[in-house]
């Protein structure tokens, strides 16, 4: 049977949902498309962090520097499974982390960044997810001098970020739960707001979306094919006809945007946490030990170790040693944890330039793509939402859109 649809959302993770509860708020006639909900996604296992502080791309002139030492250090914060498929898209990284580039993709990411912290403020009061932000900063913590020296305070202030420079007395205090000797001090932004637990805020949100009436197909779409009016789409025992589709699949949505017209250069990232219950938090605030790339992140009865990054692709099982790594890490830090109580690992979708791909497909404004947000999707869910709301509406989006086009590689 044939269905219709005003406007056809490919993908239901957190990126997902917010564009379809704008779009419902506005008036239109939204389905989500998606295989049935898990529960394993990054918008569930990810740091739970609204990451106001996260101007600079992967791709630095300092990581194009390290990158043969990172490579091939098992244990570095970044890892790539052999394989000849990704040696264009390193190529590309490669370029994106010149000096010149670097700094455009910075300015880039800073302007979604700016408005970001107030969108969900006023997302999670519509979906009655107040309770679950968390206003208390983040803290990147110096474990020696030189990580200290290492980071360049000049450049999160240069795009906005408020960060103040914490000695090891006040890391203390904000930290209390850090064991004596851990630290000379901290990097402090005091704008940053975390998630108490980004799977119940997912769920708020799904819950509003479908109190707005937008209607969900649980199965995966396959094929995209534009025709008179409109976008036909395909899956196991889908057959839907849509005005518009906004492309909002994650890491699985390259293959979607090439069937509408847009090489888009999109791999996947793979990220791991670890998971301590605890009925009281160990630590009170997120802390990212900086030398390390993982975030501890106390959330609700539990402790959350989440980070690293794992080029990898969408069909590799689970790396070992990428659990390992972080369980190394969190006991150099807290030497008395116990055994983690869960284990997990998703895929992100990542660009080479670190920007999202947002806006028209550039073969018709009947696909609108919104996908490629990397370790920064639960970050620029709403804001992407309100993009995405201004361009079916026909209306000057509150940002220009011209950094994150499709073709812009």
């Amino acid at each position: 049977m044939i269905q219709d649809s005003e406007i056809a959302i490919i993908g239901a993770g957190i990126v997902g949902l917010a564009c379809a509860l704008h779009l419902a708020q506005a008036g239109h006639d939204v389905t989500i498309l998606a295989p049935e909900d898990d529960e394993t996604g990054a918008s569930y296992g990810n740091a739970g962090v609204i990451a106001d502080y996260a101007v600079m791309p992967v791709g630095t002139p300092d990581v194009l520097r390290n990158l043969p030492a990172l490579l091939f250090d098992r244990d570095s914060p970044l890892a790539i499974r052999p394989a000849l498929a990704l040696a264009p898209w390193l190529l590309r990284f490669a370029r994106e982390s010149l000096p010149g580039r670097a700094r455009q993709n910075a300015r880039a990411i800073a302007a979604l960044l700016a408005p970001a912290a107030s969108c969900w403020k006023e997302l999670a009061a519509e979906i009655d997810g107040t309770d679950l932000l968390k206003p208390l900063g983040s803290l990147y913590l110096f474990e020696t001098e030189a990580d200290r020296r290492g980071t360049n305070f000049s450049t999160y202030r240069a795009h906005g970020v408020a960060v103040e420079e914490i000695s090891r007395d006040a890391l203390g205090q904000l930290q209390p739960g850090l064991p004596a000797g851990i630290g000379v001090g901290a990097a402090f932004f005091p704008n940053t707001v975390t998630l108490d637990d980004p799977g119940q805020m997912l769920r708020r949100l799904r819950a509003a979306v479908d109190a707005a009436g937008v209607a969900r197909i649980s199965t995966r779409v396959t094929e995209l094919a534009r025709n008179k009016g409109g976008v036909t789409l395909r899956g196991a025992d889908l057959h839907l006809r849509a005005r518009r589709v906004v492309i909002a699949a994650g890491a699985w949505s390259r293959t979607l945007a090439a069937q509408a017209g847009d090489r888009v250069p999109l791999d996947t990232e793979r990220g791991y946490h670890l998971e301590y219950d605890s009925p009281a938090p160990r630590l009170i605030r997120q802390m990212t030990p900086v030398s390390r790339g993982f975030y501890f992140c106390p959330m609700a009865g539990r402790l959350r170790v989440a980070g690293t990054v794992e080029l990898g692709g969408l069909d590799a099982p689970a790396s070992p040693h990428r659990w390992a790594v972080l369980e190394r890490g969190a006991r150099a830090i807290l030497p008395d944890l116990p055994e983690p109580d869960r284990r997990w690992m998703g895929c992100r979708p990542s660009l080479p330039d670190s920007r999202p791909v947002i806006g028209l497909s550039r073969a018709g404004p009947e696909v609108i793509h919104a996908f490629g947000h990397g370790h920064l999707g639960l970050t620029l869910a709403p804001i992407t939402a309100r993009l995405v709301a201004a361009v079916v509406a026909g209306r000057a989006p509150e940002l220009d859109l011209a950094p994150y086009r499709p073709d812009r590689f």
